[in-house]
């Protein structure tokens, strides 16, 4: 059976609630031959281009299986860089936020110390890049007893930056009784071989030849001088006047160069590379997704993670130093079945590369005249126009399905000897809430935030400011944020 609908599918109430809140109309095509098979605890090998709903593919029927009782992580995500890792621990949240499935995310270049907090915590999945993961198993800062389902993301992109051993080593600590899911945008011989030493007899699923999307992406590419690259990159976007864009670049280094001439030119823009603080990248994703700028910067860095809609154009101003990249990197525009448009620019001696992703992906990329002054002038207007206008932010995606959640805030916690149980039993005899209106509990040293669902945070609220937990009389309100 070929299903149009999420409800064809054996999916609980909470997590056909939760997508729909979310948006999610109809499954994607990778999201319908995935589901059935992973529903089923199948072993999956699956080649898709990003933007294609694929992580969704995975979170979703994880987020069903999730046995909200056990408190030590049962799926382990492994993502090869910290903004895909933070966006699958959202999607994870999200989706199962009803069944209060509860996610966290570990990645390099945050404390420790915060991780494993964390980690001491009743976790349902983890999500992390594979350095930190290996980190925290030697220093015993991680469960991984009853671990059964285990999701390698971006495989290719895993190899390419070499964290393969790392993986090796992080699978060979997982239970052998578990569930494998291999995702990859493009599948080379390598990814091939992964699949051979993680599984046996998995099912291979491909959607598109070496995931480059070509029905909803235009890709097209201009010869320039290197001197005129800056010059041509001002024609383009003026013709252009894409209403959201992400430059690429090789370097960190001309990231902040490319970042600081179009600062000056009044361009609503901002950058992002490794060499930022994770705060600052997180917060420029954010801002990002929300609209607040129109214009990226970015390194290859930026092509993981980036799930943000209606992406207009992508300009490769540097080309990308391997073929896969040019995938990840194109594969940021025409997402969830929109159109968008990819544009590189190439010098004279990158001619003969170009000619080899063109062989990689299979599809020919017309040179284009560049654009003519004529063109240009005609364009300016209505591109100063935009260039002042004030954006208008877009609303999160969850922002549907917090409508009716409020979460409150306790000051007290472990210190306290509080435990999640202590706290669902005497909400739960609060007159009209039940244990089903109680969702994600986070528990601290000092404090405790606890969801409230289905509109009764304000009966819970306006209860406990005189109920005791544990006969324990706590401060209690709607906290400002989590």
């Amino acid at each position: 059976m070929d299903q149009s609908s999420f409800k064809d599918y054996k999916l609980s109430y909470e997590i056909i609630e939760a997508i729909d809140k979310l948006g999610y109309v109809n499954p994607t095509e990778v999201q319908r031959k995935v589901l059935p098979f992973a529903l089923e605890k199948k072993d999956l090998v699956v080649r898709s281009q990003t933007g294609s709903g694929k992580t969704a593919a995975y979170t979703i029927p994880i987020s069903e299986m999730i046995d909200w009782y056990e408190n030590k992580p049962q799926a382990l995500v492994l993502a090869p860089t910290r903004e895909l890792a933070v966006q699958v621990k959202d999607d994870i949240t999200n989706i199962g936020r009803l069944k209060r499935i509860k996610a966290t995310a570990i990645y390099g270049r945050q404390p420790f110390a915060i991780q494993k907090t964390e980690l001491k915590q009743k976790n349902h999945v983890v999500v992390g890049t594979p350095g930190r993961v290996l980190d925290h198993i030697e220093r015993g800062t991680i469960n991984l007893t009853q671990i059964k389902f285990l999701v390698i993301d971006e495989a290719d992109e895993m190899l390419s930056m070499g964290f393969i051993e790392q993986v090796e080593a992080i699978v060979k600590e997982l239970p052998k009784d578990r569930v494998t899911m291999l995702f990859s945008a493009t599948f080379p011989e390598a990814v091939k071989n992964l699949a051979l030493i993680f599984m046996s007899d998995p099912i291979y699923i491909a959607m598109e030849a070496d995931g480059i999307t070509v029905d909803k992406i235009e890709h097209l590419q201009y010869r320039v001088v290197e001197d005129e690259k800056f010059s041509l990159l001002i024609d383009v976007t003026i013709t252009e006047n894409p209403d959201s864009c992400i430059i690429f670049c090789r370097t960190k280094e001309r990231v902040d160069a490319l970042y600081a001439l179009l600062t000056g030119l009044q361009y609503p823009c901002s950058k992002i590379h490794g060499g930022m603080e994770q705060e600052d990248r997180l917060k420029t994703m954010n801002d990002f997704k929300r609209g607040a700028f129109r214009y990226l910067i970015a390194t290859d860095v930026a092509a993981r993670g980036i799930d943000v809609e209606n992406i207009s154009l992508i300009i490769n101003y540097d080309k990308p130093l391997k073929k896969e990249s040019y995938v990840h990197r194109t594969g940021r525009t025409g997402r969830a079945g929109l159109e968008g448009k990819a544009i590189t620019f190439v010098t004279a001696k990158e001619e003969s590369y170009m000619r080899d992703i063109t062989e990689f992906i299979g599809l020919d990329i017309p040179v284009i005249s560049n654009p003519s002054k004529e063109e240009v002038s005609l364009k300016k207007a209505a591109f100063d126009k935009k260039l002042i206008d004030k954006p208008s932010l877009k609303k999160p995606k969850n922002d549907h399905l917090n409508k009716h959640i409020m979460t409150l805030y306790f000051n007290g916690g472990k210190k306290k000897k509080l435990r999640a149980t202590n706290f669902v039993g005497v909400i739960s005899n609060i007159e009209g809430v039940t244990a089903e209106d109680i969702g994600i509990i986070t528990i601290s040293d000092t404090h405790t935030y606890v969801d409230i669902l289905n509109d009764k945070g304000p009966i819970v609220l306006a209860a406990m400011k005189n109920i005791t937990v544990c006969g324990k009389l706590l401060k209690v309100s709607k906290a400002n944020k989590k």
